[in-house]
């Protein structure tokens, strides 16, 4: 067997066992009717024979697992890196055993990890980057106003009831009403937008277009009427570049466009910066980790892609969609999934354990002033308190192993 892996047997017998098999019959006997008795008085040996002591087994052996895990964690040498695999061996009137597989870290050899001539990027910002961001910004800040006269142009936004028919018959769900088309957003099937270019409000009209072949199914490649009536135009004026688009940005300090654009080269570049110094200490680890020798259980890899998939989760019900749906919408079944998601599983685990054995082998260690002093720095970044920080962390001991590892990284980059 691997030196991360140990199995422990524990059995569980005699009085021990009695007792929670007693336990699990108080537990179902509220649960049981019995003919003659009242719910929750059935004496156990009438139970048994009618229920057989079979039926307690499961709920006794739930019952003195956590002693068996506790005891298996006591005896084995082996620290577990993830949640041990307990099966029930043998199960019967007179005991319960339990084989538990305690998995640990795998041994890690390092290989080269400095000097690994990563070439840094050079970074430079252009003028076309920033009179771009500078437009940008006036967009985010654009007033929207209604225009009283004119044609619809690329960039307004039209509101319009539309009614689509499909070989003389309505189409489902092809209507609304005062419905906010912005033209340029190819909401629409091709040709939609283009054929509301150039109305006047209050005008109606008849555009007959094509699904598109690559569409759905029933409707792939049809001819289809909208009719459209324009009720609104809403246009975009941009802000002028003046003391007010400052205060708005925040950039208080900034009085005039020369200042501006010199504020937000600075943003661009130190935005740029920090890409560059993600990409290159990404290539460091990549190629350390390639140096490295290191033979993952299947476990820790299933382990690790568990954890990826319950963050993908929680990421999908925050946009209101459940993992099966997503599932559904990208026609994957779990097992593809999960395959899908062991090589960036495997890469994580590889990054954790590199950094781990670096800081091992270069003694870089965090005292508790350190820790303490990371934590006030982060909480102030975040806005909230110490507390609710380290809570969030999990306690002071993850959030100190976190400014281990950010310690670990922040000398591998100074010495590549």
């Amino acid at each position: 067997m691997a030196k991360n892996k140990d199995v422990v047997t524990i059995e569980i017998a005699g009085k021990d066992w009695e007792k929670a098999l007693d336990k699990a019959f108080k537990k179902k006997v509220k649960e049981v009717k019995v003919d003659g008795f009242r719910k929750g008085s059935v004496p156990k040996n009438i139970y048994i024979e009618k229920f057989g002591i079979e039926s307690l087994y499961m709920d006794a052996a739930n019952d003195v697992v956590q002693d068996a895990y506790t005891k298996a964690l006591q005896d084995s040498k082996v620290e577990p890196v993830i949640e041990p695999a307990i099966d029930v061996k043998e199960i019967n009137e007179e005991k319960v055993v339990f084989e538990i597989t305690i998995t640990g870290k795998p041994e890690v050899k390092l290989g080269d990890y400095k000097n690994l001539k990563v070439k840094k990027e050079d970074v430079e910002v252009s003028k076309e980057e920033v009179d771009h961001e500078i437009e940008h910004l006036r967009e985010q800040f654009a007033e929207i106003r209604v225009k009283e006269d004119g044609k619809v142009e690329d960039g307004d936004t039209a509101v319009i009831d539309f009614k689509g028919t499909v070989d003389g018959k309505e189409l489902e769900g092809g209507s609304g009403e005062n419905f906010p088309l912005e033209i340029g957003s190819h909401t629409f099937i091709p040709g939609f937008e283009e054929g509301v270019l150039g109305m006047k409000v209050g005008e109606e009209k008849d555009l007959h277009l094509k699904f598109p072949e690559d569409y759905v199914k029933d409707l792939a490649g049809k001819e289809v009427v909208f009719h459209v009536t324009l009720n609104e135009i809403k246009t975009r004026i941009l802000p002028d570049i003046d003391e007010d688009f400052f205060k708005d940005l925040g950039y208080d300090k900034v009085t005039n466009q020369d200042e501006l654009v010199i504020e937000v080269e600075k943003v661009i570049k130190d935005r740029k910066t920090q890409d560059a110094d993600d990409r290159f200490l990404e290539e460091v680890l990549k190629n350390a980790s390639e140096n490295m020798e290191v033979d993952l259980p299947e476990e820790i890899i299933d382990d690790e892609v568990h954890r990826m998939m319950h963050q993908f989760e929680s990421q999908l019900k925050m946009q209101g969609l459940t993992l099966d749906q997503y599932m559904e919408f990208t026609k994957m079944s779990h097992e593809d999934f999960h395959k899908n998601m062991e090589p960036e599983a495997i890469k994580r685990i590889k990054y954790r354990y590199l950094i781990e054995a670096v800081a091992e082998k270069e003694k870089i260690e965090v005292t508790d002033e350190e820790a303490e002093k990371d934590a006030d720095e982060m909480a102030k970044n975040y806005g909230i308190s110490k507390e609710e920080l380290v809570n969030a962390f999990g306690g002071m001991d993850v959030l100190k192993y976190d400014s281990k590892m950010r310690k670990t990284l922040n000398f591998l980059k100074e010495n590549n």
